[in-house]
């Protein structure tokens, strides 16, 4: 890997065999083979100060191995006890769900990344009668803003629309969704959003949804509508959860957002002027 950090050189010349002094030719030997008294203390000082180094040393890489250890293990219970104590908090101003409509009404659920720009387009369409931004797809524990932007809760951030199917049809509302709301080919992201949380699918509620959504992706694909394949999931709805308060109708609350001048307006004015006649204000 190119610009990492240097290695430093290691020395790997030894000396030459005649450099190596020879134990017989030790001046501190006497005679007899023995080391005289003043050497032998000298040495036995250099040897007990080599060991108390090495002892020094091994307790340092041995603390540091502890500290290194300790430290992984407080970051991995720290973000045990977020996710755990997050899992167990219900948030503040949490809207209530949708999913009770008038007996002539119905319900559809999209997802198709960041749910406010989705939330905005299906608000501004005739005949819907109420857009409420949650998380679909994962369990009711984890269906906190904070544990879904971590992409690993199987949930997406949806949109659960009610319609009037005498005013607009679910074929209308897949049509806005794949040509205005979102990209369709865009895998596990959307615009400058990345992970599984934004993701599309298209959560059907019967067979007649999960039917009418197929055949428009199998539309879409014969008559070459995008130039890379459609990544849209189509399955079934097992449950919708509304978001915190303060993710409804957040483009409409917060038109200023650079967020939402960049990428969420100009899904209202594509919707305005492809499809005028199903735009409302």
């Amino acid at each position: 890997m190119t610009g990492g950090r240097d290695t430093p050189a290691i020395a790997t010349s030894r000396p030459a065999i005649w450099e190596i002094p020879l134990v017989h030719s030790n001046p501190g030997l006497e005679a007899s083979g023995r080391l005289s008294p003043a050497v032998g203390r000298t040495q036995n000082a250099q040897r007990n100060s080599w060991r108390g180094t090495r002892s020094v040393t091994n307790a340092v890489l041995s603390d540091r191995g502890k500290e290194s250890t300790v430290n992984i293990r407080n970051i991995a219970r720290l973000g045990l006890l977020l996710l755990l104590s997050a899992a167990f908090l219900i948030p503040e101003g949490r809207a209530e769900s949708a999913t009770a409509p008038n007996q002539q009404d119905q319900v559809a659920v999209f997802s198709g990344g960041c749910f406010w720009g989705v939330d905005a387009v299906f608000k501004h369409v005739k005949g819907v009668l109420k857009v409420t931004s949650g998380y679909a797809g994962g369990s009711a524990a984890t269906a906190h803003y904070a544990i879904v932007s971590t992409g690993m809760t199987g949930h997406a951030e949806s949109v659960e629309v009610v319609y009037n199917p005498s005013q607009v049809s679910y074929e209308d509302l897949l049509k806005i969704f794949f040509t205005v709301a979102h990209d369709p080919t865009e895998l596990n992201r959307q615009g400058p959003d990345e992970g599984k949380q934004y993701r599309s699918v298209v959560f059907y509620s019967d067979q007649d949804q999960q039917k009418a959504a197929e055949a428009y992706i199998a539309k879409l694909t014969e008559s070459h509508a995008y130039s890379e394949p459609i990544v849209t999931e189509v399955v079934p709805l097992a449950h919708f959860y509304p978001a915190e308060g303060y993710h409804q109708n957040y483009c409409a609350l917060h038109p200023d957002n650079p967020y939402i001048v960049m990428n969420d307006l100009p899904k209202l004015k594509r919707l305005q002027e492809e499809y005028p006649n199903l735009y409302q204000p």
